[in-house]
């Protein structure tokens, strides 16, 4: 069995953060996002990884390298363009060949990993195992309709859902999905629709089962579901102390100061995280906040928030709810007459008092 992981797509919906940075990069409790679906990967035994890669190649290439931080063999394919799941799964098949495969897409996040779906693929011996989850806003997702234990029908972000059940994004599947999509036509969005693909399989009575999380999930194509997803994973983590923490600070509920951090001075309440040679000096670093490596937090109030490596906040009041992108600066100005001075990229979005 094989695995194909998509990490291709453009994260307009993170949009400034990724105009420079793929979104699978982005981390959570201070680890990229796609690593935690590698860690899944390996977990359930598979060995052999297949990364679709984007305009991000290059990034995603230099995190992963060969995969051997998993135990893993990574192969690399090219996608020309975000032409949808389908053609992601259309352009793999020289690299899967005739092998069953676990589709996982890289901005996804599972509490319980993927072994027991592994295991239900391999006893029960469907064509297709799709995960699905209970979702209050179903219209946002593919939804699935189930009859007598199997699905009978997907629909695309539908008008008027017919059921709560949201395909979650991890798949199984055997050969014939490359058939599937193969055979399917390009949505009014002008993509190759896995949807369609696994509709095609239910009308050639393949039997395509579902597979409902057992634990949370999250897909973190939004701001709120990245913080979400951050507060969900510090929750779970235990204390560790690896930096230098002074006589003046304190550090209460579960936090973890990386090696080489420096905390000064400061109230870290947890859960949070401090990466790498990151300093807090005289701040407050409050619950469920993520400090990537060597970023600098000085004389400010912090937290539910992400700060990305090499960044600097510096003497501001306070900042909650927020994604702070790498080698950005906040920092408040003695300059007079007080005013706002703001440089932000596309899609950017800031909330001032």
């Amino acid at each position: 069995m094989k695995a194909l992981v998509l990490s291709g797509g453009k994260g307009t919906r993170l949009r400034p953060i990724t105009h420079t940075s793929a979104k699978q990069l982005v981390p959570i409790a201070n680890k990229p996002i796609l690593f935690y679906g590698l860690e899944a990967i390996a977990q359930a035994g598979i060995k052999e990884v297949g990364i679709v890669v984007g305009e991000t190649q290059a990034e995603i290439r230099a995190a992963v390298g060969k995969g051997e931080k998993w135990g893993l063999k990574v192969t690399y394919i090219p996608q020309s363009a975000p032409l949808g799941l389908a053609h992601a799964v259309k352009i793999s098949e020289p690299f899967l060949k005739k092998d069953e495969f676990v589709m996982y897409l890289g901005d996804n996040l599972l509490r319980d990993g993927i072994d027991t779906l592994v295991d239900e693929f391999k006893k029960k011996k469907p064509n297709s195992l799709i995960l699905l989850a209970k979702v209050p806003n179903p219209e946002q997702f593919g939804v699935a309709e189930l009859s007598n234990g199997q699905i009978r029908h997907l629909e695309e972000k539908p008008k008027n859902p017919k059921s709560d059940m949201a395909v979650v994004g991890v798949y199984m599947f055997d050969s014939n999905i490359f058939k599937a999509v193969k055979s399917i036509k390009p949505s009014a969005r002008g993509e190759l629709e896995i949807t369609h693909a696994i509709q095609y399989l239910i009308d050639k009575k393949l039997t395509v089962l579902p597979h409902t999380v057992a634990g949370w999930w999250k897909d973190t194509g939004r701001l709120e579901d990245l913080l979400e997803a951050n507060r969900l994973v510090l929750g779970s983590m235990k204390t560790r102390n690896q930096g230098t923490v002074d006589s003046a600070s304190k550090l209460e509920g579960i936090v973890i100061v990386e090696k080489g951090a420096r905390v000064v001075n400061s109230t870290v309440r947890g859960p949070a995280i401090i990466g790498e040679k990151a300093q807090v000096i005289n701040s407050y670093v409050g619950p469920y906040t993520a400090i990537y490596h060597d970023t600098r937090l000085e004389n400010s109030e912090i937290d539910n928030s992400i700060v990305l490596e090499n960044s600097v906040v510096e003497s501001v009041k306070r900042i909650e709810g927020s994604l702070i992108g790498q080698n950005a600066v906040v920092k408040q100005t003695p300059v007079k007459p007080s005013a706002y001075r703001i440089m932000i990229g596309d899609s950017s979005r800031v909330e001032i008092p």
